[in-house]
C-alpha cells in the first residue's frame, strides 16, 4: 500500500506523515516513510541538484530530473516494499509533479502524465492526502525558513500549483482526500487517520 502526502510548502506534509506513520506502527504495522525527490542516495543526489543548483535549470530538465529520482525510487525500494507487505508513506509523489511542472510551469499536462507514468511503471497511490493550504498561510509559516530554488519561482507560479493540486483532486475523487491544512496539526492528524481507518 502507497500513501502519498502531497500540498503546498507549509502545508504540514511531513509533520503529518511523521504523526501517520506512529500510528500505524503503534498498531503493529510495518511502515516506510520517505520522501521526494529523495528517499536513495542517488534520489537524494539529484533532490540537490534540483533544490540548490545555482545553475539555470529549464522547466524539462527539472521535470526529467524529478522523474529520474522517482523512477529509480520507485523501483529500488517502493516496490519492493509493497510486496514485501509493507505500507510506504511518501512525502509528495507525482501529483506534485503534475501541479509544479504541469500547471506551475506550463509543460503541457498529457507530457507531463506521460513523464509520471513512465517513471512509476505505472504505479499508483493507494490514497492521497493533498493538504490544502492557502498561499498567505503558506507565507507566513514558511517566512523564517530558508527557501530552496523552487520556493522561490514567485507567487503567480504557486497561484498556478494550487489550482493545479484543486484540480487535480477534482478528477480522483476517491484517490485524492482533500484536508483543510489551516486548523491545528491535532484536529488534521485525525481527519487523516480516520481515512486511513477505512480502508486498513
Amino acid at each position: 500500500m502507497l500513501i502519498t502526502f502531497e500540498g503546498i510548502d507549509g502545508s504540514g506534509k511531513t509533520t503529518q506523515l511523521r504523526l501517520l506513520k506512529e500510528y500505524l506502527e503503534e498498531r503493529g504495522r510495518k511502515v516506510i516513510a520517505i520522501r521526494e525527490p529523495g528517499g536513495t542516495v542517488f534520489s537524494e543526489n539529484i533532490r540537490e541538484l534540483l533544490l540548490y543548483s545555482e545553475e539555470n535549470i529549464s522547466p524539462r530538465a527539472e521535470l526529467l530530473l524529478f522523474e529520474s529520482a522517482r523512477a529509480h525510487l520507485v523501483e529500488t525500494l517502493i516496490k519492493p516494499a509493497i510486496e514485501e507487505g509493507s505500507i510506504v508513506l511518501c512525502d509528495r509523489f507525482y501529483d506534485s509533479t503534475m501541479a509544479y511542472q504541469g500547471y506551475g510551469r506550463g509543460i503541457p499536462l498529457e507530457e507531463v502524465k506521460s513523464c509520471n507514468m513512465t517513471a512509476t511503471g505505472g504505479l499508483v497511490p493507494t490514497l492521497t492526502f493533498y493538504l490544502k493550504l492557502d498561499l498567505d498561510e503558506s507565507r507566513q509559516r514558511a517566512k523564517y525558513r530558508q527557501h530552496d530554488r523552487i520556493e522561490q519561482s514567485g507567487n503567480d507560479f504557486f497561484e498556478r500549483v494550487i489550482e493545479g493540486f484543486a484540480k487535480i483532486a477534482e478528477a480522483e475523487p476517491r484517490r485524492i482526500i482533500v484536508i483543510d491544512a489551516s486548523g491545528s496539526i491535532g484536529a488534521t492528524s485525525i481527519a487523516i487517520r480516520n481515512h486511513v481507518k477505512r480502508i486498513l
